[in-house]
């Protein structure tokens, strides 16, 4: 699909090289979105990161029938904690941290079911994972040389958590030159106000970090 796209979006339509295009997941795991997990241990309402499942599985079956790129992260940690800053290790002062045995195994540590990508977005062989131990996908990780290596400049960014590290993901994209569409039903917050206030950051001033859309404008330009 070598056809420039031209997709409706904010602040204006994103030219979209669907050849030069990869489709990157942030971090659909399961102890973030599925009931009795860490989030939900949290306090948190998982129902809120949960309605981006169905659009983000319409988005990718759509993605990889048309043959496109795709790429996941997953958030976590060695299991020997080697690259887990102590400030992270206790930040919120929670009863249960980083490493501590959770819901779904230990909280964050790879290899550990909760760390794992929900069972409805699971990667197929030959999409890259990247696993990381920070908010945005670039830091301590491989993405940057895989993406240049595929030849890729622009990036359809989904996933959890919008205000977190979907927006660090779409900034630190943004640094090294690629341009980003984040589509809003394919991206979710815990808190509908940082949901929101997420998405007019990236769109802002003429699109300071990049373009907002909907899965449907871009499913439909790739039909």
């Amino acid at each position: 699909m070598n056809a420039t796209l031209s997709i409706d979006a904010e602040p204006y339509a994103f030219e979209m090289q669907p050849a030069k295009t990869a489709l990157l997941i942030i971090d659909m795991q399961r102890d973030f979105l599925e009931p009795g997990g860490f989030g939900e241990m949290l306090g948190n309402d998982v129902s809120q990161l949960r309605r981006a499942i169905a659009p983000n599985k319409n988005l990718l079956d759509a993605w990889r029938a048309a043959g496109l790129q795709v790429l996941h992260t997953r958030e976590g940690h060695r299991p020997d904690l080697s690259d887990l800053p102590p400030a992270k290790k206790v930040r919120g002062k929670g009863t249960k941290t980083i490493g501590d045995t959770g819901p779904m195994g230990r909280i964050l540590i790879r290899g550990e079911p909760g760390q794992d990508i929900i069972p409805e977005l699971y990667p197929l062989p030959g999409e890259p994972v990247i696993d990381k131990p920070g908010k945005g996908a670039f830091f301590a990780t491989d993405l940057h040389a895989i993406l240049q290596n595929l030849g890729i400049t622009q990036l359809v960014v989904t996933g959890v958590t919008t205000e977190v590290c979907v927006n660090t993901t779409v900034r630190e994209a943004n640094d090294r030159g690629y341009e980003c569409l984040v589509p809003e039903d394919c991206v979710g917050s815990y808190f509908p106000i940082f949901q929101e206030m997420g998405l007019k950051m990236i769109k802002a001033q003429g699109g300071i970090f990049g373009w907002v859309s909907d899965s449907s404008k871009i499913i439909a330009a790739l039909g």
